[in-house]
């Protein structure tokens, strides 16, 4: 089959590898119908992520069609229409049983070393580096999908692939990270950042009876976007002091919740913490860039919440605990939960509420990924987010 596969720093190939084949009997095989590729993918792009090696196939957000079946699925067969979270998740152990499901204890196979980075081992996930269970993929013509009972969702109805293929990942993270806010009726949100998962943040913040939402970033095409699909007010870094800013709009108390939605590769353009992130991150001292959280942190209101559901890598350093703690902010963050989510969001997009869709900027084929993962990088081209149909 044809596969995007990692072969160091901004070096990804379409490459010819053998087809996926069943390995456990609670194994399926998908053909992949369409895929995407997610921001936290450039993370390894840019070469953030330790433990990739090279042939690595990348990609977490697919969908297709069941061509096969290990002898224990039941809920499974041929030809069944399904999405496939991001996170492989057993269903059984502990903290599944808790709908932790991106702490499950049984599906990273280098669990020893994930633990030695990290104190415990999450779950394993697709397409995500070696500390992160090794899995191959999903921009790729086929998939093996482990716990096949667990993961993916059946699409029962006629709605399209880019109407539902986001339950996947970046919607359920946008509205997991919404409810780790703790939003109240009429609270003012503030979101960094507006790429696809920032805009899913919005719109569930929405759901959940937000009384404003700011949404802050610098590239006009994703402010453009927060404004008209999003409906929120929006700060431009580039333009205005995001903390000064953010005091007038609150009449000086703060947003009472705040959602970090970029993660570790922030850009800055003030600040000596942002200067001194990109120098150590140019020499490989260190692997995040944490910018938009320390800002997040420090504009949050005293008694406020700040969720975060951008990925971080490493260690982060020029940490504002201090003033986290003397303001006594509450802090949630966390790989999504996709399992939990993804019947509910089902309904919503079958009902209406919402089409996901709409993030979507740019179509191209799997042989067409490697440019596509450039001009998705460098947001050229107006890009938000990219589809990809092998």
């Amino acid at each position: 089959m044809r596969a995007l596969c990692w072969h160091g720093k901004y070096d990804v190939r379409v490459d010819t590898v053998p087809d996926p084949t069943i390995l456990e009997p609670t194994d399926a095989i998908i053909k992949i119908t369409s895929t995407a590729i997610c921001g936290s993918d450039l993370h390894l792009y840019d070469g953030y992520m330790p433990s990739m090696k090279s042939g690595d196939i990348l990609g977490h957000e697919p969908m297709g069609i069941v061509v096969e079946v290990g002898k224990a699925v039941t809920k499974l067969k041929k030809g069944d229409r399904v999405v496939v979270p991001f996170v492989i998740a057993c269903g059984c152990c502990f903290f599944c049983s808790k709908t932790l499901y991106s702490c499950c204890d049984t599906t990273n196979p280098n669990a020893e070393e994930a633990s030695k980075a990290m104190g415990h081992a999450p779950a394993g996930l697709f397409g995500f580096s070696h500390m992160m269970g090794g899995y191959s993929g999903g921009q790729a013509e086929y998939l093996r999908v482990p716990h096949a009972d667990v993961g993916p969702i059946k699409i029962e109805s006629g709605l399209p692939d880019e109407q539902v293929l986001f339950l996947s990942d970046i919607f359920p993270t946008g509205y997991m990270a919404a409810e780790n806010a703790d939003i109240e009726p009429g609270d003012t949100v503030a979101v960094w950042g507006c790429g696809p998962v920032a805009q899913m943040c919005i719109q569930s913040c929405w759901m959940m009876k937000a009384g404003r939402v700011i949404a802050i970033d610098r590239v006009p095409e994703r402010l453009a976007m927060a404004r008209s699909m999003g409906r929120a007010e929006t700060i431009n870094f580039d333009e205005e002091d995001v903390y000064e800013r953010l005091q007038e709009m609150t009449g000086g108390r703060g947003p009472d919740r705040c959602i970090d939605a970029v993660g570790c590769e922030a850009h800055g353009t003030g600040g000596v913490d942002a200067v001194v992130d990109k120098l150590k991150a140019a020499v490989m001292l260190a692997t995040d860039r944490a910018h938009a959280l320390r800002q997040a942190l420090f504009c949050c209101r005293k008694g406020g919440t700040v969720s975060v559901p951008g990925a971080y890598v490493g260690m982060v350093d020029k940490f504002p605990f201090g003033g986290a703690m003397n303001k006594g902010l509450t802090i949630k963050m966390g790989q999504t939960h996709v399992q939990r989510y993804t019947q509910p969001l089902l309904e919503k997009i079958e009902a209406g509420e919402i089409d996901p869709s709409f993030v979507i900027t740019h179509r191209r084929t799997l042989e067409e990924a490697p440019d596509a993962y450039k001009t998705f990088r460098d947001k050229a081209d107006g890009c938000i987010k990219v589809v990809l149909r092998p």
